[in-house]
């Protein structure tokens, strides 16, 4: 009796399970509410319930995590070194049924990826909460890995990530190691504290330049109401996208705004929209930047190339009510590492509202070299006495054209220029320079009330010995208006821009303007000015 007494208590304990069943092949297993931690998982009739479970599972190539659509899940999920791993056969964590699922963290990351790569993560709410703003991403992968090794395929799309520091964060370690092949799409990231979207990796060496990552693209992101910490006044906080550390990579068809309004007024480093830095060949295009704010006396505008940025190029963009520069390209750091950019066919709009010290397009930096601008439209209506110019030039620039571009002010200078830069340094020629309220340009200590005397005195807006440039009405559709919105480009579009004298041929000067506008019209052989050329309906 004793025997089997002994048996039947046995028999009460529950067999162990383990957390992935043997298998030769990827298996796809299920978590909702009405499921069981001690089901298999790998049906929606015997899904388990808790992301706790989930979490314990080794990944495999191949595998899949599906949450049920509509339903909240209060934890998170780490996937590490032994997990995933494949390009080709990625793991994928996504929703199943009706809606997105939710997963909440509470103290956590929300999904944490860590020295492995081969992960796609679709269709999925990941919000935080109060703790998680201090210090926990909605999504983070990182890599530490020795040797430098770049881990293969990322791919994250139709996310909602809200309420944590970061919402989405690429990283790497001191080593160089990073992540390449990574496509970033149709996803929200907002209301984080320090920014939506941002890649990093290890400090720049401007001798030996090593980039933690590479290709990649980030396609119909929207960044918005990323407040910044007030608190945190040794850094910037408050930015949509930041992208740093990178070797190749293409921003498009994306959107930040109402970012950065609670940073620190102490920083001397503030948020922008979106912005590159420690990057090569870096594109920013077909994008919207606009109201985006700074805490403090510096930053707060649309678009960026920082430090130690080179053959990059901020293009078919629009920026709008920035409290800072609509387009910023700027050098902070005497590395001789910014160098080959271009800034063109992009529109600005009522940009530097708060800091008049900006401008529409700013360009200034410590040995910033071989910089091209050209084809953009630039108009502010400035308030107050302090006005900001619809271009700004800094000091410590060597190589810079300023091309075709239309820049109107309501009575601020056209140009402001810290320097009285000679066309040797600095080359203006084919701009079209115009102001509703009286004509002024600043160039080093000499202001001009127009164009012929700036010409004669200072050797620009010339080819040769022609004049070039013009300060005609460009005849924008409607200047004044508002721009709210995408479509807000269209405003300011140029009725007379075929009929503009003094434009250049830009390949005569050694620019390939490449083949569209702003609009995606094909170009001519010798556009006009602005951003954008006369149409058939124009």
């Amino acid at each position: 009796m004793g025997a089997i007494a002994l048996l039947s208590g046995c028999d009460a304990f529950k067999p162990y399970t383990p957390p992935r069943p043997p298998s030769k092949g990827a298996l796809t297993f299920y978590v909702s509410p009405d499921g069981d931690d001690d089901h298999d998982g790998l049906s929606e009739a015997t899904a388990w319930r808790t992301l706790a479970k989930a979490d314990q599972v080794p990944f495999r190539p191949g595998d899949r995590l599906r949450l049920k659509g509509g339903e909240r899940f209060p934890g998170g999920l780490t996937i590490g070194t032994g997990d995933a791993g494949s390009a080709r056969k990625p793991v994928v964590i996504d929703s199943y049924g009706t809606g997105r699922a939710t997963i909440a963290a509470r103290g956590t990351a929300g999904i944490s990826v860590h020295n492995t790569a081969g992960v796609a993560i679709r269709n999925l709410v990941i919000v935080g909460e109060a703790k998680t703003q201090r210090g926990e991403d909605g999504i983070s992968f990182f890599n530490d890995l020795s040797g430098a090794k770049r881990l293969d395929h990322v791919r994250i799309s139709g996310v909602d990530v809200s309420r944590f520091q970061h919402g989405i964060r690429i990283g790497a370690g001191p080593k160089s190691s990073g992540f390449r092949d990574i496509l970033i799409s149709d996803s929200a990231v907002h209301h984080n504290q320090d920014a939506g979207l941002v890649t990093y990796g290890p400090r720049f060496r401007a001798k030996d330049p090593e980039y933690a990552h590479a290709r990649l693209t980030i396609t119909r992101v929207k960044a918005y109401s990323n407040p910044g910490d007030p608190a945190a006044h040794d850094r910037n906080t408050g930015s949509g996208i930041v992208l740093g550390s990178l070797q190749g990579a293409t921003v498009q068809q994306s959107v930040s705004h109402d970012n950065g309004a609670k940073s620190s007024r102490l920083a001397l480093e503030g948020p922008e929209g979106i912005w590159t830095y420690d990057s090569t060949r870096v594109i920013i295009q077909n994008s919207r930047s606009y109201r985006n704010r700074t805490g403090s006396s510096v930053d707060g505008g649309g678009f960026g190339l920082d430090n130690n940025v080179s053959s990059s190029a901020l293009q078919y963009n629009l920026a709008y009510g920035n409290d800072g520069a609509g387009f910023l390209v700027y050098s902070g750091e005497a590395t001789n590492a910014h160098k080959d950019n271009v800034v063109r066919f992009n529109y600005s709009w009522d940009d530097a509202r708060k800091l008049p010290w900006y401008g529409g397009i700013v360009a200034y930096g410590t040995h910033m070299r071989d910089l091209e601008i050209y084809q953009n439209t630039v108009v502010l209506r400035s308030r107050g006495i302090d006005r900001a110019p619809a271009l700004r030039l800094r000091n410590g620039m060597t190589g810079v054209g300023v091309h075709n571009n239309i820049l109107v002010t309501n009575g601020a200078p056209v140009v402001d220029s810290d320097t009285d830069y000679t066309p040797a340094l600095v080359r203006l020629q084919g701009n079209d320079y115009f102001s509703t309220g009286g004509w002024k340009l600043q160039w080093g200590k000499a202001r001009y009330s127009d164009l012929d005397a700036w010409r004669n005195r200072a050797g620009q807006e010339l080819m040769g010995s022609d004049p070039t440039g013009s300060s005609a009405d460009p005849c924008l559709a409607n200047a004044g208006a508002p721009v709210t919105g995408a479509a807000g480009a269209s405003k300011l579009v140029s009725q007379c821009a075929d009929e503009l004298e003094g434009a250049v041929t830009l390949r005569s000067v050694g620019v390939d303007p490449g083949p569209v506008d702003y609009f995606g019209e094909r170009l001519s052989a010798a556009p006009s000015v602005g951003a954008s050329q006369p149409r058939a309906e124009d």
